[in-house]
């Protein structure tokens, strides 16, 4: 069985250079008391408090054929999201405690392994047990190729630029849920992982090690690591979890009102952030209508400052699959989906990949959402294969879409396409 402690020494102190190194090599560290000991009580009762708002929401939610709980006694691992609604409009002042966990050590940590001066909570959530044992997850990496991008692109800009974004188990009580593969952040899958994860997802993989939190310690890693929730008991888990990343947005910047002022700030300061990202995502899509690479590149530089070829190259997925949704939006029969997932998706927003739904989608019309496919159409035929393709350890199916490799168009070509107009992407 691994041990933690062999591969990773724990953080007790400041971060350090070598910690952020040892961070990037493994794409995971253990972090001593995120919640110290003084805080540690109050945290956990600002979510209790949370937990039985939710559970009221989940009771209610219980349709006739369901436990009287709903999905607290059903799901496997019950989970809050204090970003997502309902819960975000019911924060009351006394849940100030599990907001500003996310505004202490974790955030200080986040922002130096991320190089960022002021890195901005993505989601917050709570991780609960479920009612009675449900044995393992399945092992997995956090992300599906088909509505992101290739591994490839991931491991790639990580190994160029460092991480985009990083998660966070922080756990209010004792915890060894996760298992993680060290290394495995910045390459594809093994055959011998391969192999397994086909005949059994369920079980401990070669090199893997196993996390072991004390009460207010967390773990940090970098997706796509491969990672596994390794038991769901009835024993008691409050692990809070979610993540960094230098781009993020609300969905109801007012949520958080009843908050304390300095509870409060930092979400304002970021959605700020967001909107001006949503702007330079804007300024990327013209430049590409106007088929003007060096605007467009500009645009990339204001959106993801300092990232390498590699990064501009994974951007532009990102923005090709964003340019999908927004067509989606606007000609929804001019799209064929990869399959049961990506229509939910694409209604949705997912800042870090720069898909920002409705907000982006109401600054163009349906004529400019055809044309700017038309621009991305050659990168988005090479995502794409004649025959379904699965690679195993991602959350969804088999799809016609690379899992593994980035396509051979290299973004020279991209841009040299964008002065001829004979390739059409949309089906009508």
């Amino acid at each position: 069985m691994g041990d933690s402690t062999g591969a990773v020494p724990a953080v007790t102190g400041a971060m350090s250079a070598a910690d952020r190194a040892r961070f990037l090599e493994q794409g995971y560290l253990v972090v001593k008391q995120v919640v110290v000991p003084g805080d540690l009580e109050r945290t956990r009762a600002a979510y209790e408090g949370l937990v039985d708002i939710q559970r009221e929401l989940w009771a209610a939610e219980a349709g006739p054929d369901d436990p009287p709980g709903g999905a607290w006694d059903t799901e496997p691992q019950p989970r809050l999201n204090l970003t997502r609604e309902p819960l975000d409009s019911r924060i009351p002042w006394e849940a100030a405690p599990a907001i500003d966990l996310w505004l202490g050590r974790a955030h200080e940590v986040s922002s130096a392994l991320l190089g960022l001066d002021d890195a901005a909570v993505t989601e917050m959530m709570l991780m609960c047990n479920p009612r009675q044992d449900h044995g393992s997850a399945e092992w997995h990496r956090d992300m599906y190729p088909p509505i992101a991008a290739p591994l490839q692109g991931y491991t790639d800009d990580i190994l160029e630029n460092g991480p985009r974004y990083v998660q966070w188990n922080i756990s209010l009580y004792e915890d060894d849920v996760l298992w993680v593969i060290p290394g495995s952040h910045v390459r594809l899958n093994t055959e011998e992982e391969n192999a397994q994860l086909l005949a059994d997802p369920l079980q401990q993989l070669p090199g893997a090690v196993q996390t072991h939190l004390d009460p207010g310690d967390g773990v940090v890693y970098i997706l796509p690591i491969l990672h596994w929730g390794s038991k769901y008991s009835a024993r008691l888990r409050r692990c809070v979890h979610g993540g960094y990343s230098s781009l993020t947005s609300y969905r109801q910047p007012a949520a958080f009102e009843n908050l304390p002022a300095a509870s409060r700030a930092p979400w304002h300061r970021w959605a700020a952030r967001a909107s001006e990202a949503v702007t330079h995502t804007e300024a990327a899509f013209r430049a590409a209508l106007a088929a003007d690479p060096a605007a467009y590149r500009a645009a990339l530089a204001k959106l993801t400052p300092g990232r390498g070829e590699k990064g501009e190259r994974l951007t532009t997925v990102y923005l090709a699959k964003s340019a999908r949704y927004l067509l989606a939006a606007k000609r929804p029969e001019a799209v064929t989906w990869y399959g049961d997932r990506e229509p939910a998706y694409a209604a949705d927003q997912h800042p870090t990949t720069l898909h920002w739904g409705a907000q982006m989608h109401e600054r163009f019309g349906a004529e400019e959402a055809v044309a700017l496919m038309q621009r991305f159409a050659p990168l988005q035929a090479s995502l794409e294969t004649d025959e379904p393709h699965f690679t195993p350890g991602f959350q969804g199916p088999a799809a016609n879409h690379l899992f593994d490799r980035m396509p051979d168009l290299t973004l020279e070509q991209l841009y040299a396409s964008w002065g001829s107009s004979e390739v059409s992407y949309v089906r009508n």
